[in-house]
């Protein structure tokens, strides 16, 4: 896999979440810790207590310091912070050494606090809207702040859908022997990706917090897929490689997604019993052939593939 893979949220893959009151955050982020995953979130939000938050901003500081002085090694995974509101990024963007993480999650954000995100976080850092309030449930809500996000979509790499806080809108939690799609926000993400999707905004995928039960995430992830999201969140590191797995590309699939996109293909034909029509199928196999680059193809002997690293220069990507 070449080196100068562009930066979408593809990249992303098991993306996960860590307290910035953790004292192994420079294990995770040099890529020591885990070297599979490639992409974290340091939280200063729910993960936090405001008792705590001292010491979380703290740890953060100490962790730029770090960077600065050890920069990162190719296959370390992109870094993003979570503030807790927009005050708070504001404040870090101050800081001299913020440029040495890739972007910021932005938590709660809708219409009536989506100005107050953007104006507080330097145009140079990626961000990463979370879809996690009430409003996510209005139709007409979610189609008004699509509009709003299109005006400036550079900097977005991707919205992330919260879906415990959104089952926390309906007074629910999810239950332990269902995936998130047998429950109302099933849904719910069904209408976000009829939404967004189309506009070329991505969305990533809710954590599934039983992180023991391997076969819950694996039902999960196939219905992530099938509705378009391109990562997912993860609260615990044995989920890394079950989530890149999923991401894997069915060899079928991938000869398909060949065919599609050779330049001399007809405009209707047929392979492995399937009719293939790259006027129609173009943007699928292109998304398939950027998956199978990232993640290689599924039910080969090979490993999972190394990560070198996207292309951090995304304003250039």
């Amino acid at each position: 896999m070449s080196a100068s893979l562009p930066l979408t949220a593809l990249s992303l893959g098991a993306t996960l979440y860590m307290p910035a009151t953790r004292t192994d955050l420079w294990d995770a982020v040099s890529g020591s810790k885990y070297p599979a995953l490639r992409s974290l979130v340091i939280c200063l939000e729910d993960a936090v207590a405001e008792s705590d938050l001292p010491q979380g901003l703290a740890h953060l500081q100490q962790l730029l310091h770090r960077l600065a002085t050890c920069p990162r090694q190719p296959g370390a995974p992109l870094i993003f912070v979570r503030p807790r509101h927009p005050r708070m990024a504001a404040q870090l963007c101050e800081w001299p050494l913020i440029h040495q993480i890739d972007g910021m999650v932005l938590p709660k954000f809708d219409a009536s606090t989506e100005q107050s995100w953007r104006r507080s976080v330097l145009p140079e850092l990626l961000i990463m809207p979370t879809l996690e309030s009430a409003s996510v449930f209005d139709p007409g809500a979610m189609r008004d702040l699509r509009d709003r996000l299109l005006e400036q979509p550079a900097q977005i790499l991707a919205l992330r859908i919260g879906g415990n806080d959104l089952l926390a809108c309906l007074g629910l939690r999810r239950p332990r022997q269902f995936t998130l799609y047998q429950t109302p926000i099933g849904p719910l993400i069904a209408q976000l990706a009829g939404i967004f999707l189309p506009s070329g905004l991505a969305l990533t995928a809710p954590v599934c917090e039983y992180f023991q039960d391997s076969a819950l995430l694996e039902q999960e992830l196939v219905q992530d897929l099938l509705h378009g999201l391109s990562a997912k969140t993860i609260i615990h590191p044995c989920q890394i490689d079950t989530v890149h797995r999923a991401l894997q590309v069915d060899p079928l699939d991938h000869a398909a997604a060949q065919a599609i996109l050779r330049p001399t293909a007809d405009a209707v034909f047929q392979q492995q019993g399937a009719m293939l029509e790259p006027a129609t199928h173009r943007a699928w196999a292109q998304r398939v052939v950027a998956r199978a680059a990232m993640y290689g193809l599924a039910g080969t002997e090979d490993q999972l593939i190394a990560w070198p690293g996207p292309s951090r220069s995304w304003q250039e990507a």
